[in-house]
């Protein structure tokens, strides 16, 4: 793994501070800004596993809460997709304003419902987010906003997640931008079967390395 230098994080945004680790290998090529589902936080065991995997590829990584402690007790916060976009874009304005981010190529990989901020936020940034990766990502809350985005977009879905692999294909329709649909055989929507979270990883990294690279 390339030399890299990892930073327990505060990023203020509307009053509040948000929690999070910045890690950016040595000469990296990009960096990949994590939107975690309803429910998870940074510390997701599934997203720090998908970060490490970039790390290894030479991408720089920003996992952080989009809530609160607090905000994440209350059911409607978890779900209000125009606040965790608000977030996810805060904290991208917090990268472009450090001098040791604000010159990467970035990328969004959200999961669940962090998806649909993540494709909400990469609308609104146009030609600033290179590229995005959603994982068992609830598409259909960000419908209204999939005809705007304009970075390349690669939707992971696990073949028995039958309901969310559905909302992926037409959501798959809708992107006008370059995209791609990978269904990985067999996995539910946690992937937690043997390999089944690797393969997302894997994806993920060849996706943001020919984009954001």
């Amino acid at each position: 793994m390339a030399d890299q230098t990892s930073d327990q994080v505060s990023i203020p945004v509307d009053g509040v501070t948000l929690d999070g680790e910045l890690a950016v290998p040595e000469g990296a090529a990009g960096l990949v800004v994590f939107a975690h589902g309803s429910g998870s936080s940074r510390k997701s065991p599934r997203n720090t596993f998908v970060a490490d995997v970039l790390r290894e590829h030479g991408l720089g990584t920003l996992l952080f809460d989009l809530l609160t402690e607090a905000e994440d007790t209350t059911y409607e916060t978890r779900f209000d997709i125009d606040l965790l976009t608000d977030r996810l874009l805060a904290a991208t304005t917090w990268l472009r304003e450090r001098e040791d981010t604000q010159d990467l190529a970035l990328g969004y990989f959200g999961s669940s419902t962090g998806a649909a901020a993540a494709l909400r936020g990469a609308a609104r940034r146009g030609d600033d987010v290179g590229a995005v990766v959603s994982r068992g990502g609830r598409v259909d809350l960000a419908s209204d906003a999939l005809a705007d985005v304009t970075a390349p977009t690669l939707l992971v879905v696990g073949g028995a997640d039958t309901d969310v692999l559905a909302l992926n294909r037409v959501a798959l329709a809708e992107l006008a931008c370059e995209k791609e649909l990978t269904v990985v055989e067999g996995a539910g929507h946690l992937f937690e079967g043997p390999g089944e979270l690797e393969t997302v990883a894997d994806h993920a990294a060849e996706w943001f390395e020919r984009h954001l690279g």
